[in-house]
């Protein structure tokens, strides 16, 4: 007796779970995901061959530039939220709701507590960066130390966090000193310098 041979067809999968699958998670990543903010300031950093990872939270930084313009940020929105209050309260400047929220939201900047309403309000970026072009960074000299109170009411408000200087390479020795000099008056003696990854050369 002759076998029946059954046609044989391709297979059907159905591909709209996994469609589903994909965009869920495409989905899920955008949610937690935390853009960083766009730095103030461009720091060419020097070379070294430390891995140490400093890490995007938790942190406590101060940048030097090329023209050695100080520039401070801390990271978590209550936290600078709560910083900004607390400086504004020492320096008799009052700041609005809708610029202690674009404070909370915003990375480092780099002008003097006078000048930040005014820095807050300018809107885009090419209006804050003439604000910052003008003014000589944060002031840090024995006689107006806003850098000393910045780090200050930081370290009140976050006592735990990790302190980095990131300081440009052709940033000179007195101003990294003198940031230097600050943290250890404000009895930060540990803290990191940012540097980049020093590649080996090629044999």
């Amino acid at each position: 007796m002759p076998k029946i041979k059954m046609p044989k067809s391709s297979p059907s999968i159905d591909m709209t779970p996994m469609v589903d699958l994909a965009f869920l998670l495409v989905t899920f990543f955008m949610l937690i995901s935390q853009f960083r903010a766009e730095e103030a300031a461009v720091i060419d950093m020097p070379s070294s061959v430390s891995d140490l990872v400093i890490p995007d939270k938790d942190i406590m930084m101060i940048l030097v530039d090329k023209d050695d313009k100080v520039f401070f940020t801390v990271t978590g929105q209550d936290t600078r939220r709560n910083v900004l209050e607390k400086m504004g309260e020492k320096y008799k400047v009052t700041f609005t709701e809708e610029q202690k929220k674009e404070f909370s939201n915003m990375s480092s900047f780099g002008v003097p507590i006078r000048q930040l309403p005014a820095y807050l309000d300018a809107g885009s970026p090419e209006k804050k960066k003439a604000i910052q072009d003008q003014s000589k960074g944060i002031p840090l000299d024995s006689v107006a130390c806003e850098l000393c109170d910045w780090v200050f009411y930081s370290r009140i408000g976050a006592p735990k966090y990790r302190v980095a200087i990131k300081g440009d390479q052709a940033a000179s020795y007195p101003a990294i000193r003198r940031v230097m000099d600050i943290l250890q008056e404000k009895k930060v003696n540990k803290f990191n310098l940012i540097t980049n990854m020093e590649t080996g050369s090629a044999e």
